[in-house]
């Protein structure tokens, strides 16, 4: 059985697409904050409000672990416990992100919920 030339070319095009598009993805982990010592104090004057809820942010961690960037994706509702959220981020070591297995920049998104007792 003969495959004609046209054919060949078009299989081998079909073929080059998918090498260099599987090829150009990566494979992404992002980085992870150490819990333990990411724990903000709650802000007096949002506890005197008895101000809650939940930030959340997105975080782009260098491929030392320090913190590069920070921004909010959606506001707790109260600037205050919003701004504590991204200042304890801020100084927090996070275990770094990886691309294809080694180190890299990686954005990670986290969620700081305040909520009182």
């Amino acid at each position: 059985m003969s495959i004609n030339t046209s054919a060949k070319n078009r299989c081998f095009g079909l073929l080059a697409a998918l090498l260099v598009s599987g090829a150009a993805s990566a494979i992404e982990v992002p980085a992870t904050p150490d819990a333990r010592n990411c724990k903000a104090d709650y802000p007096r004057a949002a506890i005197a409000n008895e101000e809650q809820g939940t930030v959340s942010m997105s975080v782009l961690v260098s491929s030392g672990g320090v913190v590069k960037d920070s921004r909010i994706n959606k506001s707790s509702g109260y600037r205050v416990l919003d701004n504590a959220a991204l200042r304890k981020l801020a100084a927090c070591k996070f275990a770094p992100g990886t691309k294809d297995g080694a180190p890299a920049d990686t954005w990670t998104r986290v969620d700081y919920a305040w909520k009182l007792d």
